[in-house]
């Protein structure tokens, strides 16, 4: 690809709230949704009728489904929604009829520091500020909806414990849609007989909660009802399983998350139709966006773009083995996206890496590492490879820099096709929206049409151990897999219990290809410990903790939030990205 010429780009939020949009009527009417199938948040925003559209087009072949993942995130980030949207809108320059479907942001990382779910400079979908803050109202749904249960499950233990809880195996929390490290322990039920039974507990963010992971992963309302019916709160004293159906209060979960079923549908800045719905966390839950989503998307467009949530080993791999398994779909073909400063980073020993600030090491990274460049790329090989597993095309791409030297690009794009990718192509999309990636999209369009014989990891019928030990080998490189008690015990009782046929969502680092973020590039000669296994059984799937991993976040010394506010006069926000 020639380089475009070099521009100037304004904030994400100046070129946000530079751009006219469209009506999202007229949005619609491009992507072939029906006025009755439409519910209106304004002039910019609608929700969607999926099961009129699906009950429409049932008899349409479905489009070819693109998922969108990266080499193994690093500080600098690699822009994987930029590129998410940057290819989208590049199928529809090149004359495909392409759709995007992504993930809603949590307020978490837009207050955080991580930033926003909307992209980047002129690749990005708007409105910017509401898709970052309130949008619809999903994730509201999901925090009051979780926090019924929590409110249900405690109102239960104080007024004479009717179902025998043992209050000591409850895994339920609380949520909240924040960053706030405080909360993680917390003891309630202080203060008197009225205030409740006293007990240890905490809280997760709310994208951590399986009310979120259900709301990606249920494919209508029927199958939400039945969802939420199922999840586990806790064990009685004598080792039964509790759930929600048991405490009666699925059925006013449900209403709750009604409206929240809807897929939203906004724009990108080049006119497009965007579905953006659900998101749960990837190093936490399977990270990508809603089954519904995909599967009324795949409908509308011959092209489907979607992304999954952090490097290839996490939401990628979980889209393949949790998310189309429940779905019914398969990818055509999976596009791995990289930098050249990530790459030099995973080249970069730890002990060099922590001696920088974010800012040191982004300015570190621009200089000729090759050194650091030739190792790193290996953590992008694995990433290939692992995705060949699947039997499904990839293609890299190359997310560039203006200071990135053509050398180094070179260097990635034939690594990168030796290691398995069918083609290596830089793209411009943060300074040039669609027209930086047409060529990435003419190859991705050609590796919609290779062979295409995708498989899951391992089929249902495996046991615990042999599905936690064939993703710890194959997908993230290690020599075995170390069990603590805990977990012993807890594969011994879900298999017992028959959970041990769900699929697997690993819960682990996402800046490590291994459970040991300080292990970077391809690491080699690690064991995996399995600290605990835990199970969703509205979602569907087990979860093993792979080491120490927090539930909730907490914020840094320097948050987003102190730079936003906004301009009194117009009403406008400020310093939002």
């Amino acid at each position: 690809m020639a380089k475009l010429e070099p521009k100037n780009v304004p904030s994400d939020l100046e070129i946000a709230q530079g751009h006219k949009m469209k009506h999202i009527r007229e949005i619609a009417q491009k992507a072939g949704l029906l006025e009755s199938e439409l519910e209106y948040y304004g002039n910019y925003k609608a929700k969607i009728d999926y099961m009129g559209v699906l009950e429409r087009l049932k008899g349409k072949p479905d489009g070819k489904l693109i998922d969108v993942t990266a080499c193994t995130p690093t500080p600098l980030g690699e822009g994987k929604t930029v590129t998410s949207i940057g290819l989208y809108e590049a199928l529809n320059r090149i004359g495909k009829n392409a759709m995007l479907a992504l993930r809603e942001p949590s307020l978490g990382p837009v207050f955080g520091i991580k930033g926003g779910a909307a992209g980047g400079g002129y690749s990005q979908i708007v409105p910017m500020e509401d898709l970052n803050l309130h949008f619809t109202g999903d994730i509201h749904a999901v925090t009051i909806t979780h926090n019924l249960c929590s409110a249900a499950l405690d109102t239960s233990l104080m007024h004479g414990n009717p179902l025998n809880i043992d209050p000591l195996t409850i895994q339920w929390n609380r949520v909240v849609d924040l960053n706030d490290r405080s909360l993680r322990q917390i003891v309630i039920g202080l203060g008197g007989k009225l205030n409740g039974i006293p007990r240890q507990t905490g809280f997760d963010i709310a994208v951590a909660s399986e009310v979120m992971a259900i709301l990606a992963l249920a494919t209508d309302l029927k199958d939400l009802r039945a969802r939420m019916g199922r999840m586990l709160l806790g064990y009685t004293y004598d080792g039964k399983p509790v759930t929600t159906e048991d405490l009666k209060v699925a059925g006013a979960m449900t209403a709750l998350m009604k409206d929240a079923l809807k897929p939203n549908l906004i724009q990108s800045l080049e006119g497009n139709p965007a579905l953006v719905h659900a998101g749960p966390f990837a190093n936490i839950a399977h990270g990508n966006n809603s089954i519904i989503a995909d599967r009324v998307a795949l409908k509308l467009g011959d092209y489907v773009v979607t992304e999954s949530g952090f490097a290839a080993d996490m939401g990628a791999e979980k889209f393949m083995d949790i998310t189309c398994r429940y779905g019914g779909f398969k990818p055509s073909c999976v596009v791995i996206t990289c930098t050249v400063r990530a790459l030099k980073m995973h080249g970069m020993p730890w002990s060099e890496i922590s001696k920088f600030t974010p800012k040191q090491l982004a300015q570190e990274m621009t200089k000729e590492h090759y050194n650091y460049l030739e190792k790193g790329i290996e953590n992008l090989e694995k990433h290939i490879e692992n995705m060949k597993l699947f039997g499904v095309p990839v293609v890299n791409t190359i997310n560039r820099f203006a200071f990135d030297r053509d050398e180094e690009v070179a260097i990635i794009q034939k690594r990168a096709e030796k290691a398995g990718a069918s083609a290596s192509v830089p793209i411009e999309v943060w300074m040039h929206g669609g027209a930086g990636a047409e060529e990435a999209a003419q190859e991705v369009v050609k590796a919609c049409e290779e062979p295409n014989n995708f498989q899951f990891l391992y089929p249902d019928d495996w046991s615990i151990k042999q599905k936690i030990e064939v993703i710890a080998t194959k997908i993230y490189g290690a020599d075995g897999v170390d069990y603590m008690p805990e977990a012993e015990e807890k594969i011994k009782k879900f298999t017992e219990l028959g959970y041990d046929k769900l699929p697997l969502c690993m819960a682990k680092t996402h800046l490590s290809l291994s459970h040991d973020l300080t292990l970077k590039g391809r690491p080699r000669g690690f064991r995996v410990p399995i600290r605990d296994i835990r199970a969703s059984l509205g979602a569907g799937f087990l979860y093993p903790l792979l080491g120490i991993m927090q539930t909730m976040p907490g914020l840094s010394a320097d948050p987003a939030y102190r730079y936003v506010d906004i301009d009194t006069d117009t009403g406008r926000i400020k310093g939002l990205f």
